[in-house]
């Protein structure tokens, strides 16, 4: 069982807000900093309260995982189409400041802030009262500050672009002030992971990383790469969609980061693959948390806090003999209807990240699957029914969060050897993961002469750019990699096309069948499913029965819900700052894009 984060102990020192300013800062201790951050029992206990704000329930848990990164050209928040929806408008690139699920002064932006804090007073205490060396507990105390610090930021900029910039505790000279460019912020990100990565042990090499809730070497330079290709790439500058001018941000040197940190971590050893994919998805619903696999890091939340399955796990229209969780749980977001026909049939990714089905009303606490719209799918990464732990909570289910896994190394050291040192040498990482997706006598075609024939940079590229959305699918990490791709507007305009051309059964899924057939199951309850797959038309006849699966309920209404029809998604990559930030900074903050 994973542990569940409480703070042992609390911060000295740290100057007090009133509660509508745009960040809380935590109450004082009794205990004095030199105490505190001279001693590793106590410093673990401050440092562990940085990620506290995490679980908060209008935080990460609530409002930021549920709905940063939709909708793009995989996944979709299910409910896009409701009219006059806080919710929706998240999601279909119009937001406002006033946005009722998100304009309070609890909200995952204060809670950011209130994380940043505690790192800061942690950084600098354990610098001023510790000796925080490589190796030591302090020194491992320290590089998990400086990362987790790292994580708001990275997470701020990704939502909403340009922030104040605190990398120092707050003083009433600082309370209050104004936007920072954001390269001045990924260049200290950059530093303070280059640090931290001197710091911290790879997993499993001391007692503090045997476990994803913890920071480890292997994340941090994964993390590393990501953030380097981000700042790298293409994004939303006030004045307009580019990359970054200042020239330590040149996208050759943050390919070189990424590639040097991605090579080290595939060259430690000290993570990989899951032999299965499916596997892979079993376990973290099963919460094995142990390090030195596929999942790098997660966001940590107890038992009975947290809302990953509550909100994306394939749909669960009551209690029944898999949870008690609450009725019409899951499903809040999902897979575009066209991504299951996207992949390959034979690809052990597909009905892993696809679920066509949800669980019907439990008769006496027994639910079945059952077939539901065409253009509704699920996420099957997250599933109720593959826990070990019977959730009784009514809203929350304890289930972490991956924040980075071994498969997104590969595809950063694909993308970053690619565009450094040409195709060849980013065969091998892409082949890595496609030697998984297929089995081992597919692996002639669909893995060697597939890569191999990826001559060029630019197909190589395009090659890396698919790989990416079919191993992705549901883990919210697509709408940043377009938008630094520059692919954000022309992907989310091409999938409405192909949402169209799903619903008439022509060009690409022409031969996508209308009717599919099923029956149950020995076990009475899993579906049996004839008719999803190409080509399938035929009645299978015996005891299997039909179901339209060309609903005329997929509406172009439902189709251009993917994002405002008179918006451009391109001009619109960022959240707002909430009103209530607005209002409490005293001036210094603005919104930008036309906002």
């Amino acid at each position: 069982m994973k542990k569940i984060l409480i703070i042992t102990v609390f911060i000295a020192g740290v100057f007090t807000s009133c509660q509508k300013d745009f960040l809380e800062a935590p109450a004082k201790s009794t205990l004095d900093e030199s105490v505190i951050f001279s001693n590793a029992g106590l410093a673990k206990g401050a440092v562990d309260g940085i990620k506290e704000p995490f679980g908060q329930t209008n935080s990460y848990r609530g409002r930021f995982i549920p709905y940063y990164g939709f909708n793009n050209d995989i996944e979709w928040n299910n409910n896009s189409d409701q009219a006059n929806s806080a919710a929706a408008d998240l999601c279909i690139y119009d937001a406002k400041p006033n946005n009722t699920q998100m304009n309070t002064d609890n909200n995952a932006w204060s809670q950011m802030y209130t994380g940043i804090e505690r790192a800061n007073i942690c950084i600098r205490g354990l610098r001023t009262f510790g000796n925080p060396t490589p190796g030591s507990e302090l020194g491992q105390l320290l590089g998990e500050a400086l990362t987790l610090r790292a994580i708001y930021y990275a997470d701020l900029m990704k939502a909403w672009g340009d922030v104040p910039a605190r990398f120092e505790p707050i003083t009433s000279e600082t309370l209050y002030i104004e936007k920072s460019n954001r390269d001045i912020i990924y260049k200290q990100l950059l530093e303070d992971l280059a640090e931290a990565s001197t710091l911290v042990a790879w997993p499993n090499e001391t007692s503090a990383t045997t476990t994803v809730e913890r920071i480890n070497k292997a994340f941090v330079k994964g993390f590393r790469a990501r953030l380097a290709l981000v700042a790298g790439g293409y994004q939303q500058y006030p004045d307009g969609v580019r990359k970054s001018t200042d020239p330590d941000l040149a996208s050759d040197k943050m390919y070189k980061i990424a590639l040097d940190e991605s090579r080290d971590v595939i060259n430690s050893g000290k993570a990989s693959l899951d032999s299965s994919f499916e596997s892979l998805w079993k376990k973290f619903n099963q919460e094995v948390i142990t390090a030195g696999g596929e999942s790098l890091w997660e966001i940590p939340f107890a038992d009975g806090r947290g809302r990953v399955l509550f909100s994306f796990a394939v749909r669960h229209t009551s209690n029944d003999q898999y949870h008690a969780n609450g009725s019409n749980r899951g499903g809040l977001a999902g897979p575009l209807p066209t991504v299951f026909y996207d992949y390959d049939e034979t690809d052990s990714r597909r009905n892993v990240s696809c679920v066509p089905y949800r669980w019907g009303a439990a008769v006496n606490g027994i639910a079945k699957q059952e077939l539901g719209n065409s253009y509704t799918w699920y996420f099957g990464k997250y599933r109720y029914e593959w826990m070990n732990r019977f959730v009784t909570s009514s809203n929350d289910d304890g289930i972490n969060m991956i924040y980075m896994r071994y498969a997104e190394v590969l595809l950063i050291a694909a993308e970053a050897a690619n565009e450094l040192e040409g195709p060849a040498a980013a065969a091998p990482y892409l082949k890595e993961i496609r030697k998984r997706a297929f089995a081992a006598a597919e692996h002639a075609t669909k893995v060697d002469a597939y890569v191999n024939a990826l001559g060029t940079k630019q197909a190589m590229f395009n090659a890396i750019v698919k790989e990416h959305k079919f191993e992705f699918v549901g883990e919210m990490t697509r709408k940043q990699a377009l938008i630094r791709w520059n692919l954000l507007g022309s992907s989310l305009a091409e999938a409405k096309v192909k949402m169209t051309d799903l619903r008439n059964r022509q060009g690409d899924y022409a031969d996508v069948p209308t009717t599919l057939y099923y029956k149950y199951k020995a076990d009475n309850e899993t579906l049996e499913i004839y008719g999803l797959n190409r080509g399938e038309t035929t009645n299978p006849g015996g005891d299997y029965s039909s179901f339209g699966w060309n609903s005329t309920s997929f509406t172009d209404d439902k189709i251009n819900s993917l994002y405002k029809s008179d918006v451009n998604p391109d001009s619109r990559q960022f959240w707002p700052i909430w009103q209530v930030f607005l209002d409490g900074s005293n001036g210094k903050l603005v919104n930008d894009y036309g906002y």
